[in-house]
């Protein structure tokens, strides 16, 4: 029998007796996390520095609820942490320590703080995770969708012995079923998390594409051809890993692409890179990653971006914008 999200809704609306959540920080999970949680049925209070320019954006979303980070705390009891990982640890203790509720619900999206010991959470809280599969933009298409994403879940402090129907409760009101959801724990989470993004989806996939375009283009090849050739169809190929494996997604490609992948997969990404991953791992599980992240100045900061373009070029931008239109 199929059930009627609208239903649903309203009888979780019922049981919570429009129960305030404080959403801190408004960027890309932010506005995923409080407009899913408001569409559920919650009361959502905006947290956020009165400098910060994400209160227009909150603002033009018909959000009236808007406090500063330690006024958010003070009328909420549970916390919903969205702002970058660098400054949870200094925010907690200047904003929101002395200004927390009895018997609060701490909710991380990431378990980089708590893990990394940036926060040591009041004994009175409850410490929850739900961390989502996918960037914010995805997490909120998919629930006007009325599909589900994966996300991780754990409790990592039980104070008032409901912190396991608190996170569920929540997973729901984001639009994450209960099947989707993975149980982990605040290091596992912290550790996968910052190793997959550097190492391969983000680090490692750019490096791999920019060096295989940059390779066709020193050897006459047309850029237009490179960036098709190495960029265009990662998403097909990605999806067939998703669905069928790596195995399967071998079975499905050409005999040429079979053969060449046997011979240069090993060849390209072979030892020496498993060692720089290992390596790499070493350095994120000792907490010096974390430590260089949350000691991070404004100055270094504002040339992330900068300093970012490194690992790309121009010419591989202006193909990316040429066939994205």
């Amino acid at each position: 029998m199929i059930v009627n999200r609208e239903i649903i809704l309203k009888a979780m609306v019922r049981m919570q007796k429009r129960k305030k959540i404080a959403v801190l920080g408004y960027g890309s999970q932010g506005r995923s996390a409080a407009l899913n949680l408001r569409d559920s049925g919650y009361d959502v209070t905006i947290g956020l520095p009165p400098q910060s320019q994400s209160r227009k954006k909150a603002r033009a979303d018909k959000f009236a609820a808007i406090f500063s980070v330690s006024q958010a705390v003070k009328k909420c009891t549970t916390l919903c942490f969205a702002f970058p990982d660098h400054l949870q640890g200094k925010t907690y203790k200047s904003e929101i320590l002395a200004n927390l509720n009895e018997n609060s619900t701490l909710w991380f999206l990431h378990g980089f703080a708590v893990h990394f010991g940036f926060i040591k959470p009041a004994a009175h809280c409850d410490v929850i995770l739900i961390a989502p599969h996918a960037p914010g933009l995805a997490v909120r298409d998919e629930y006007l969708k009325n599909k589900s994403l994966s996300a991780f879940y754990s409790v990592h402090q039980n104070a008032t012995g409901r912190a396991d129907k608190t996170v569920f409760e929540l997973s729901r009101a984001m639009g994450f079923k209960k099947s989707k959801l993975v149980k982990t724990t605040f290091e596992d989470e912290a550790l996968g998390d910052l190793f997959g993004e550097q190492a391969v989806l983000c680090g490692g996939l750019a490096g791999l594409i920019k060096n295989g375009f940059e390779v066709l283009v020193e050897n006459g090849i047309p850029p237009e051809n490179a960036y098709l050739e190495v960029a265009y169809q990662l998403d097909l190929i990605i999806a067939l890993i998703k669905k069928h494996g790596i195995e399967g997604m071998f079975e499905r490609i050409s005999v040429a692409a079979r053969f060449g992948s046997l011979e240069a997969g090993p060849e390209i990404m072979g030892e020496s890179v498993k060692k720089k991953m290992r390596s790499r791992y070493k350095e994120i599980e000792s907490g010096k990653f974390a430590r260089k992240l949350n000691n991070l100045s404004w100055a270094e900061l504002n040339s992330l971006s900068k300093n970012l373009k490194k690992l790309s070029s121009p010419l591989f931008e202006k193909m990316a914008r040429k066939f994205s239109s």
